[in-house]
């Protein structure tokens, strides 16, 4: 009987594949997780036993650094959203609702646009670029664009996520062709794709560790991911310099008289379409009481 430590790297059916010492365990949770209410996730550095008949148990969960409930996934360091310029055309709101949960737990968002080749996109990069998230486009056809993103994975544990029919898992494939990501056509009569991913798992590519998850919408992150009304100032990394500057402490910075953030969007320095995504953010959430949200 040996204990290590190790990554899970994948988990279907109750069943946790565990990479420790450069093997690859199949796992069972024991009893206790299910009676503590822990859900071992992709991404969770883990205790495990393994026995002398090859055999292995997964014993603990080590502490997490950060947690994303749907898709569930922990550790993360970096959160590719990634959006296409067209088919389907892309969505500020949703690219600002996930940037802004990573920004909250920590995790550093990376907005990607896909099929670069069919439409320009500069005024894209420009919102995120100055709102100091980074962001770049990306064509399969585009050798640079490849080495740059290569280059965010090399010793990352990095999650692409985006709506289906973006390109995600497309994208993911022309990366890492050994991968061989199931992908969907995108339905011309919907003007979406299907989903095709059916659960998360890590891939140990690029030096590093890629997850390709489910696609979630606007809906999952509305559900599993909502941020209090007083924090999402806060996941704006833009808004920073001008929020101890407004008049009123209790300045919401929707429409108050003296506020600086408001003031800095009326002068350029903040992006109006990442305000108006705060503004929404903010009126969605405003009169939800503080208990009901995590």
């Amino acid at each position: 009987m040996e204990k290590l430590t190790g990554l899970i790297v994948k988990a279907i059916s109750g069943f946790y594949y565990i990479e420790a010492a450069d093997v690859l365990y199949e796992c069972k949770a024991r009893g206790a997780f299910r009676k503590k209410g822990i859900s071992p996730a992709v991404g969770d550095k883990a205790e495990i036993t393994v026995f002398d008949d090859g055999s292995a148990a997964l014993e603990k969960i080590l502490p997490r650094k950060n947690y994303l409930i749907r898709p569930p996934l922990a550790n993360l360091d970096r959160l590719f959203i990634v959006s296409s310029v067209s088919e389907p055309s892309p969505s500020t709101l949703i690219i600002d609702k996930i940037t802004a949960v990573a920004c909250e737990k920590r995790i550093e968002p990376v907005v990607v646009f896909t099929k670069s080749d069919l439409a320009d996109c500069e005024e894209l990069l420009d919102i995120y670029n100055k709102a100091g998230i980074k962001a770049l486009s990306y064509s399969v056809h585009s050798q640079q664009s490849r080495e740059e993103l290569m280059s965010l994975i090399e010793g990352k544990v990095s999650a692409f996520t985006g709506n289906t029919g973006v390109g995600k898992s497309s994208l993911l494939n022309s990366l890492f062709p050994e991968l061989e990501i199931e992908t969907a056509e995108i339905s011309r009569k919907l003007g979406r794709g299907r989903h095709t991913t059916r659960h998360s798992e890590l891939y140990k590519v690029g030096g590093g560790y890629v997850a390709d998850t489910p696609g979630f919408s606007t809906v999952d992150i509305e559900r599993y991911e909502v941020i209090k009304r007083e924090d999402i100032a806060y996941c704006f990394p833009e808004f920073e310099p001008y929020l101890t500057e407004c008049r009123f402490t209790s300045c919401a910075h929707i429409c108050e008289k003296g506020c600086a953030v408001l003031e800095a969007v009326r002068e350029g320095k903040i992006s109006e379409s990442r305000h108006n995504s705060y503004k929404q953010m903010y009126n969605e959430v405003k009169d939800i009481p503080s208990w009901n949200t995590k």
